[in-house]
């Protein structure tokens, strides 16, 4: 067992009037990447609102280096070195690629080591670099995801917190952006948690893996363990009708280790 960098525990959140986080615990050790499978609605992106700040728990504790940070602004949890890259990218369209690598380093003020990290990213993402005085609302979906992951490594995160990556791109950019976030956790030490609809691919990526379901933590297990799974397979993998996918009722919580 390696040192655990976050820590949730008995986390309870509401959306609106909705407890969308029900009694979650979880561990994430550092440089290791923790996966959080589930349908839409699940529950998935309240639990990383609530642990990047955007969100406060209701009840429940968020470690993170053995420090309480539940309740604090975002700002203050991006200091620590979490850094959240949003569903949906929320890049700032009309500043350039390389305006908004600087947002990601705002907080700063090595300028030798934040010029080290740009080309750092640009050798990750080369496309950025052919691109970097455009501006970041005329990219493609896919380039835009990578700016986003982008600007989150300029802040040199203890800890990427990454909401549904694969959503709206092809299978191809899928494939591609993956193979960089294996690269970067693997050559940088990045440690990660993902949150993703597409089990195949976040499973592929992740040591270790929890399936949630309206709101709770219904299996857990090495990332190689949940892929074998029958349950996991026929509801997160595509052996159903698609229908039917992700409208399992657990019955336990499966744990594999």
């Amino acid at each position: 067992m390696g040192k655990t960098i976050l820590e949730i525990k008995n986390l309870e959140s509401f959306y609106g009037p909705i407890m969308a986080i029900r009694g979650v615990s979880l561990k994430v050790e550092e440089g290791k990447v923790v996966t959080v499978l589930g349908a839409n609605g699940a529950g998935k992106s309240t639990l990383m609102k609530t642990i990047s700040g955007i969100m406060d728990p209701e009840k429940g504790q968020i470690l993170f280096d053995g420090e309480e940070i539940q309740g604090r602004e975002p700002h203050a949890i991006v200091r620590r070195g979490i850094v959240h890259v949003p569903e949906g990218r929320e890049v700032f369209p009309l500043l350039s690629v390389d305006e908004n690598l600087s947002l990601g380093a705002y907080s700063r003020h090595d300028r030798a080591e934040i010029a080290r990290d740009r080309d750092m990213v640009f050798d990750y993402f080369p496309i950025l670099a052919e691109r970097r005085n455009q501006e970041a609302g005329t990219l493609s979906g896919g380039q835009q995801q990578m700016l986003a992951i982008g600007r989150g490594l300029m802040l040199r995160p203890k800890i990427m917190l990454l909401d549904e990556p694969s959503l709206g791109l092809s299978p191809l950019l899928v494939q591609e952006i993956f193979a960089i976030l294996k690269r970067v956790n693997r050559d940088e030490g990045v440690t990660m948690m993902l949150v993703e609809q597409n089990a195949r691919v976040a499973l592929d990526l992740a040591d270790f893996g929890y399936v949630m379901e309206i709101g709770r933590i219904v299996m857990e297990g090495t990332a190689d363990r949940l892929m074998q799974s029958e349950d996991i397979k026929s509801f997160y993998l595509g052996h159903q009708e698609e229908g039917q996918r992700g409208e399992r009722r657990w019955k336990r919580k499966k744990t594999w280790r």
